[in-house]
Order: structure tokens, then sequence, then C-alpha cells
């Protein structure tokens, strides 16, 4: 990863949040909506408890916000770290970006360089 991107811990727990399939589903389910705790427990068909749980975890880590609409609290995705944290997974998955993210220092990063491609050559 680039110097802009996320250390492996932050990565790790940016993807532990995302781990679980609930919570994925949550996600679907508020790309171009809010909805509130009541209407996702439908949908999901798990109860209001457990939604408020995933939602907490979310929105401590900054994945949704929580708007307040009379008696109720819409839950909406942070647009910002939505796309925040696509950029990161697709830039911890693309194949192209090499990015050393040893952290020994950058000799140790050109070293890895160098051994891998006098491995290629002798392949």
């Amino acid at each position: 990863m680039a110097n802009s991107g996320r250390n492996a811990k932050d990565l790790a727990g940016l993807l532990k949040v995302l781990s679980v399939e609930t919570r994925v589903r949550i996600v679907q389910l508020l790309k171009g909506r809010s909805m509130c705790v009541n209407v996702l427990a439908g949908r999901l068909d798990v109860t209001q408890g457990a939604v408020s749980q995933h939602l907490r975890i979310m929105r401590d880590a900054g994945l949704v916000i929580d708007d307040n609409h009379g008696h109720f609290v819409h839950y909406r995705l942070n647009e910002n770290t939505h796309a925040a944290w696509r950029e990161e997974t697709d830039r911890l998955l693309d194949p192209a970006d090499r990015a050393c993210t040893d952290t020994k220092g950058a000799s140790r990063c050109a070293a890895m360089g160098r051994n891998k491609a006098a491995g290629s050559r002798s392949a």
C-alpha cells in the first residue's frame, strides 16, 4: 500500500467490521437510503437488539451515521468512510499494487524486491 494507505492493523480492523454476514447485508441495504432499526430487523429477519448491536459497531467504526427523525433513529452509510474503505480494500486486493509494507525500513523493501525479481528469473 502507498504511504497514504492504512497500516496492516488498521486494515485488519476495517475488515473485521465487515467480516460478519449481517453487517455486510446492512451495508447492502443502506446503499442509497436510510432505514430505522425496525425496518432493518424485518428485512434481515433478526431481532432489533441484534441489529442495534451491529449498528453500534458500524457507527463506532464510522461506517454508518445515525439521524434522529422524530421518535425514530434512521441509519445511513457514511459515504466518505464507505468510499475510503472501498479504496483501501481495492488497493489491498489489487495484484498490481506491490508497494512494500515492511516496517523494517526501505532497505529491507528493496532487498525483498530484488529477491522476488531473482526468483522470477530462475523459474
